[in-house]
């Protein structure tokens, strides 16, 4: 990354080579800055946070809604809970920042993820059914130990997420809940951030540490790779049993907790909303994350620039209600500012000067379609319509990419073709069980791929063998190359 401030734009198409377009425009637009001497640590500059931030709101807002209560929970963990479910340990344990303590203390873990923090709290918490569904998160960085290549945001040591935490009396209950995280992303993520995915219940070989299931939120990015956005956890009773987190039931029966755990990576999310929107000119935001959702740019000469900057306040007063911000830095021409704002993905752009003032008007300038027009002050009022019809072009051409890159296989020859051109294979499978590892395996080494999962809200039924070993199958599978 360059000292002085780089306004050149991007020098690389995304068609071209996404790489080293993901690697510009996350600096230039002012992302992230990756210059901490530190592997896999990051940071987000204010640009990239306020977005983060809007993304945050409205998760909260949703698991708030469907009753689910902040919390604070220490980032560092004692040894001796992350020992206390032995499949979770030893799914963790090469990835943990180890902290150095004094003599006599226990041995501290910086938190990869907050399983063995709950628990013991939903021990201490919970006494009967009365107390229960409990739903609790939290929002902030956990920590891995990650040995590989990284890559900022997409993956490193330190990640921003939220994590929510949920007990209930029944396994039922659980697995409904399971079903609502689900319904969270498809709101949230989707909806909100136009971001496509399929929603995946992870073979047996894949699921999170210590889970009964995992469904994921796979993601297809522009370069044909797979990037794992939010997934959800049934935990089952495995954690409350290894924490002794009973309840008296309403027979009067003491029984073990039945939990859930869902975790939208905020930071990793952000990776998705660039890579998806984004152009050869720079980010493209969607309207209700984007830090400024409407950037007027004055243009002026001294002898009429207080006249401007005052009818550019007074559209801003008009536009309440929405994040507006006016440019009117004299130090760099409204050309250079035009390119700037369009860098950082603002959805809309107000340009006037003294034909504006003149006309009563402002030209308007949409980054997504790159279209300008006129429009009379009195029209400001259309402008809820205007971002409303921005989010939903947003969504509407990330679906149709998403949508095409789904092939459905019949042979191995088929699957490599379509993952080697940046699509998902769709195939038949002998399972997902411990079984189908042997062709799992084979997969990733003759294809370069992964088995990613079956369709966790759509039952899909094989209607011929399975495409690897030609046994019975019992599943349709999707695999594809992953970050």
């Amino acid at each position: 990354m360059s000292k002085q401030k780089d306004n050149k734009g991007l020098t690389v198409k995304k068609s071209e080579n996404f790489s080293e377009w993901y690697t510009q425009i996350i600096e230039k637009a002012e992302i992230v800055d990756i210059r901490t001497g530190m592997k896999g640590f990051i940071v987000i500059r204010p640009w990239g946070t306020l977005t983060m931030e809007k993304m945050y709101d409205l998760y909260e807002e949703e698991l708030q809604r469907r009753g689910h209560k902040p919390v604070i929970m220490p980032s560092v963990i004692p040894e001796s809970n992350l020992k206390k479910e032995s499949s979770h340990i030893q799914g963790f344990t090469p990835e943990v920042f180890w902290l150095e303590t004094e003599k006599g203390e226990e041995k501290l873990a910086l938190r990869p993820t907050s399983e063995t923090l709950f628990t013991p709290m939903f021990k201490l918490w919970i006494r009967s059914h009365r107390d229960l569904p409990m739903k609790i998160y939290q929002r902030g960085s956990v920590f891995r130990l990650d040995t590989k290549a990284t890559r900022p945001l997409i993956r490193g040591r330190e990640f921003q997420w939220i994590e929510t935490h949920d007990a209930f009396a029944s396994k039922k209950e659980a697995e409904e809940h399971v079903k609502g995280d689900i319904e969270i992303t498809e709101e949230i993520m989707h909806k909100k951030f136009g971001i496509p995915f399929l929603p995946l219940k992870r073979p047996e070989w894949d699921k999170f540490a210590g889970a009964e299931y995992t469904i994921g939120s796979d993601v297809l990015m522009p370069d044909g790779k797979i990037i794992q956005q939010p997934s959800t956890h049934l935990m089952g009773q495995k954690f409350s049993k290894a924490f002794g987190a009973t309840f008296q039931n309403e027979d009067g029966k003491e029984d073990y907790l039945w939990t859930t755990a869902y975790g939208p990576a905020i930071s990793r999310i952000l990776v998705s909303v660039i890579s998806m929107h984004g152009d050869d000119k720079g980010l493209i935001l969607p309207f209700s994350i984007s830090p400024t959702q409407i950037i007027i740019v004055p243009i002026y000469k001294k002898e009429n620039q207080k006249k401007v900057i005052k009818y550019s306040e007074e559209i801003k007063e008009k536009l309440k209600g929405f994040r507006v911000e006016i440019d009117s830095r004299d130090f760099y021409s409204p050309g250079w500012k035009f390119n700037e704002w369009e860098l950082k993905g603002v959805p809309l752009r107000i340009e006037v000067g003294e034909k504006e003032i003149k006309s009563k008007s402002l030209t308007l300038f949409v980054r997504d379609s790159q279209k300008k027009e006129v429009l009379k002050l009195k029209d400001l009022s259309k402008m809820k319509k205007y971002s409303e019809d921005y989010d939903k072009r947003l969504k509407a051409k990330a679906d149709k990419f998403s949508n095409s890159r789904v092939v459905n296989c019949k042979t191995k020859e088929e699957i490599k073709k379509a993952v080697d051109s940046g699509k998902i294979a769709k195939a038949d499978f002998c399972s997902v069980g411990t079984e189908g590892i042997k062709c799992a395996e084979k997969v990733e080494r003759e294809i370069g791929a992964d088995v990613r999962g079956t369709l966790a809200n759509k039952k899909e039924t094989p209607k011929s063998n399975c495409t690897i070993c030609g046994k019975k199958a019992t599943e349709v599978v999707y695999i594809g190359k992953s970050y």
